[in-house]
């Protein structure tokens, strides 16, 4: 029997089939139920992205068989509420300032695991967007490598940023060109000290513009809508 959910798993063999070699895909599964994720999981995918803390925590809990899967956490996170994934968290992409950077060391600590992370990096015109200005970038990369292993549970693999909310492609080309361009600089200016060898993610593009950040030099997207349609709130 076919399941309801079948043309998940045929929405992202299709994007996949579309991409160049190299960009890893998060199915952004956030506000959808269990079972979209494990069609998709049945499909052969294993990278999830969720935004709230306590749908992912219970999503995880429903889904701890599955145990190959990789949960991103892409939203805004509370320091206070950081505790709660840190045990099985693949990657937090939206580190917003130093404050929460701190209380992800801290956490990570005490589970004695290292947690891979992106900085996120406030581009959009939008004042509502979150995360690190150019300038508060550049010195807080410089403390993470700096740090003689203050931040020892703390693998800083790359930057991230959410576009503005425009059809001007022009100014979403533009901010995503900005992101790369942050990223070769930190990666040229810290490429010997072996505390950044793994430097090596660009997380850009959503399923409105993935294309665009795509040529605009990411090698991760997140897509939700045109795998899973739309949000159910």
């Amino acid at each position: 029997m076919k399941s309801s959910h079948s043309f998940i798993v045929e929405n992202i063999d299709k994007i996949k089939a579309q991409l160049p070699a190299g960009i890893k895909l998060v199915a952004v599964s956030k506000f959808h139920p269990v079972s979209c994720i494990v069609e998709a999981y049945r499909g052969g995918h294993r990278c999830f992205g969720e935004s709230r803390v306590q749908e992912l925590v219970s999503k995880y809990e429903e889904l701890k068989d599955y145990s190959d899967i990789e949960w991103h956490f892409i939203g805004p996170l509370q320091t206070n509420k950081v505790k709660f994934i840190v045990p099985f968290v693949s990657m937090i992409e939206s580190v917003t300032s130093l404050r929460l950077l701190q209380e992800i060391q801290k956490q990570a600590s005490k589970q004695d695991k290292v947690i891979d992370i992106l900085l996120e990096v406030h581009l959009a015109k939008e004042e509502t967007k979150s995360g690190f200005d150019i300038q508060e970038l550049g010195n807080t990369v410089a403390l993470i490598v700096d740090s003689a292993g203050a931040y020892a549970h703390i693998r800083l693999r790359g930057l991230m940023t959410i576009a503005t909310q425009t059809d001007d492609e022009a100014v979403v080309k533009s901010e995503f060109a900005t992101l790369k361009s942050l990223f070769d600089e930190m990666k040229e200016k810290y490429h010997e000290k072996n505390e950044m060898s793994y430097f090596d993610t660009v997380s850009m593009g959503m399923s409105h513009d993935y294309n665009l950040a795509i040529q605009e030099g990411a090698n991760v997207i997140r897509v939700g809508s045109l795998i899973f349609g739309e949000r159910q709130y």
